[in-house]
């Protein structure tokens, strides 16, 4: 489907126009073909001969007769016809099933019964549709619609919601020059603004990134304020500051500001602990920290404090700096969502220095966070204490219940590995560990998706193609988009989007619309799924490289699924480009190497161009590493020098031991995707054309180590797309 595109050449507006006269439409009597003339006609201005065609279609398109309604409706509204319009859209409330056009035509409503004379009718179906309806847009129509009833100080009340509520949108500004209007006409009678409504407009101006605004905003609005709300406003000057990065600024401001309200009073000390890890000043940090402690220990903006200082002191490797402070996140803070990953930190570094009580650890994770993402972890590193202890039953139990729990995830091939070593065991499974599961309340997941449409979904189907089919792509789509996110076949929905989509977009839609395909067995879902899931476009290309640079391909296509999604075009905050993203500087240098003439930065955005460079680049980071493919990848997301000093953080016995140990959650989830996306790969096309002209490097892989090829990291982080 293409993008919604409501412009139409002059030429085609010409040639709809001339066949509505005519009659000479491409099939006589087709009311499609109908449809799509009067559409363009309408969209090019010639609304006369529209109108005329579009009248008898509701009856001939039966299934579409709320879109015929809805551009019928348009053309009367410009036509100024406002007494029609309300008769012609009741076509959209009428259909047997919920109209995606329901808060379209029921602000097209409102505003042609209040054109028409009749407020209180406008009321009544922005009312009766409110909770329909987009904001700010729906606020700003009632609005209006009391404004034009005589009850301007309800005008002035909803002017207020968008003023305060959307301050970064187009319609703030109009709600803003309506209240002007509005305080002038009502004088005493204009209703006052509450004060949290003004401190919300300029904390959410904070958040938009308008941080000039925001913070004379804030200046204006502290002698207005009282209590919590003026010392809120007064921390959140101080916090303008630190955006601005004006840092020893708000360091003395935030320091000599005394605060009685409790959570303002945590914000300022979670703030000057910003500034002080900005300034390099651990102590400063450290007393922060104490004091958030001591004075607001439920905080909240404790929790982030704690993280932001225990993930300093993982990045330095420092285990008996953070253990405990993460450990005060889980126990502090158990319902944050964070927690499970604070606790599996604490865990995994008892793992990897071979403590004890490392069983005991991973144990208490799938009891305490069985939703965990680290729980794939924790049993499969259960899995290994038992099988390096001969427990091989018990190995059994943990590995299959990886296999069983997460079929598409990293653990599951290494599982299913596992699982071939202890095969010989005894074929009874260990009493104890398969006890201990039984105890753990995993997630319980759908394992199986009907693809097959139902009633409800084949019509929203035969409805978007009909759209399709009139040239209506944009409306197609929205009718598609409208049933995934409301109806209970969303990743049907899914399937229909992808199919008609570019691979980068096809691949989002399956992650919004399927988002836990990941938990569904490969063959519980039709192959032409996973194929829009995990695709290979620029096939040749990708092939031909990855020969010549000795690379597995389903690894370099895992790669860049990650990294651009096979968006040729993709640009990552970083400025990365390209299908591989690269650097425009890593460009120029391996160009360089390979004698790639004429090269420019615009030539990463041609396929050819980065398969070639992306390929050559991670033969030369693998190269570095030893062949070690697992510090590679992390080098390519996170640069060579982290690379290799996080190989010397443990005695890693193998790769999976290297890749949790990496600090950084970007390049560890990174690092795991792209080998899992790489067995997805292998199980999906090992049988076709896609074949890997060396042996794959695998997951299990050998020494570490070795000195840098002298190119600097192609990108610090790149926008992982997780899943």
């Amino acid at each position: 489907m293409k993008t919604p595109n409501h412009r139409v050449p002059a030429a085609l507006a010409a040639i709809a126009v001339a066949a509505l006269a005519t009659g000479s439409l491409a099939a006589p009597g087709d009311p499609l073909s109908d449809f799509k003339a009067a559409v363009t006609a309408l969209q090019a201005g010639h609304t006369g001969p529209a109108m005329a065609a579009l009248k008898p279609l509701d009856k001939k398109l039966p299934k579409l007769a709320d879109y015929v309604a809805w551009f019928l409706a348009s053309a009367q509204f410009d036509t100024q016809a406002y007494s029609e319009v309300p008769k012609t859209l009741e076509a959209v409330w009428s259909q047997p099933l919920a109209s995606p056009l329901v808060w379209r035509a029921a602000l097209l409503n409102a505003r042609a019964l209040e054109q028409a004379g009749n407020p209180q009718g406008a009321l009544e179906v922005l009312r009766k549709y409110y909770d329909k309806l987009p904001q700010p847009q729906g606020d700003l129509a009632m609005a209006s619609a009391f404004a034009a009833s005589g009850d301007l100080v309800s005008a002035a009340v909803y002017d207020q919601r968008v003023y305060y509520s959307f301050p970064a949108s187009n319609e703030a500004a109009q709600a803003d020059s309506e209240s002007a209007k509005l305080r002038t006409q009502l004088g005493d009678r204009y209703p006052p603004a509450l004060g949290s409504a003004m401190l919300g407009r300029a904390v959410k101006l904070l958040d938009a990134g308008q941080t000039e605004r925001a913070r004379k905003e804030l200046i204006a609005l502290v002698p207005q304020l009282a209590g919590p709300e003026r010392d809120l406003a007064r921390v959140k000057i101080g916090v303008a500051d630190y955006i601005t990065k004006d840092t020893g600024v708000a360091q003395r401001y935030l320091t000599a500001l005394l605060v009685d309200a409790p959570e303002a009073d945590a914000e300022r000390l979670h703030y000057l602990l910003l500034c002080a890890r900005r300034l390099n000043n651990r102590e400063a940090m450290n007393d922060a920290l104490d004091q958030l402690a001591r004075l607001h220990p439920q905080s909240p903006w404790r929790m982030e404090a704690l993280l932001i200082v225990s993930n300093s002191y993982l990045v330095d490797n420092q285990m008996d700096a953070y253990e405990p402070l993460y450990r005060a996140c889980y126990e502090s803070f158990p319902q944050d969502a964070r927690a499970a990953g604070c606790h599996w930190k604490m865990a995994w570094s008892h793992y990897l220095r071979r403590r004890a009580d490392s069983a005991d650890l991973l144990r208490a994770h799938l009891r305490l966070f069985p939703a965990s993402e680290n729980a794939p972890a924790a049993l499969y590193f259960l899995g290994r204490l038992a099988q390096t202890s001969k427990d091989l039953p018990a190995a059994r139990v943990y590995y299959s219940e990886v296999v069983r729990e997460y079929p598409n995830y990293f653990y599951n091939a290494l599982a299913r590995e596992r699982l071939d070593q202890v095969k010989d065991a005894a074929a009874a499974p260990s009493p104890s560990a398969s006890d201990f599961l039984r105890t753990i309340a995993f997630p319980q997941r759908s394992r199986v998706r009907s693809f097959d449409p139902n009633a409800t979904a084949q019509l929203r189907l035969e409805r978007s193609r009909l759209l399709s089919t009139a040239g209506l792509d944009d409306w197609a789509e929205i009718e598609l988009r409208y049933a995934a996110q409301y109806e209970d076949q969303p990743h049907v929905m899914g399937l229909e989007l992808a199919r008609h989509a570019e691979p980068d977009q096809a691949m989002r839609y399956l992650k919004r619309y399927a988002s836990d395909y990941l938990y569904l067995p490969l063959e519980s879902a039709p192959p032409e799924f996973w194929k829009l899931a995990f695709p290979i476009p620029y096939r040749a290309d990708l092939e031909r490289y990855a020969k010549q640079n000795g690379l597995d391909p389903f690894l370099m296509a895992a790669l860049i699924r990650q990294e651009s999604e096979f968006n040729p075009k993709a640009v990552s905050k970083a400025n990365a480009r390209g299908l591989t993203q690269i650097m425009p500087a890593t460009g120029r240098e391996l160009s360089r190497r390979l004698q790639m003439r004429p090269y420019s930065t615009a030539r990463l955005f041609q396929p050819s161009v980065s398969l070639q460079l992306g390929s050559y680049y991670l033969k030369s980071v693998s190269a570095s590493l030893g062949g070690r493919w697992e510090a590679a990848l992390a080098a390519y997301n996170a640069g060579l020098a982290r690379a290799n000093a996080w190989l010397t953080w443990g005695d890693f016995q193998e790769p999976a031991e290297f890749i949790e140990t990496v600090p950084f959650s970007q390049t560890r989830n990174y690092v795991q995707v792209v080998l899992r996306n790489a067995e997805m790969y292998r199980r999906l096309y090992a049988q076709g054309a896609l074949k890997a002209e060396s042996a794959p490097p695998q997951v299990e892989s050998g020494t570490r180590l070795s000195s840098s090829n002298g190119l600097g990291p192609k990108k610090h982080a790149s926008t992982v797309r997780a899943r």
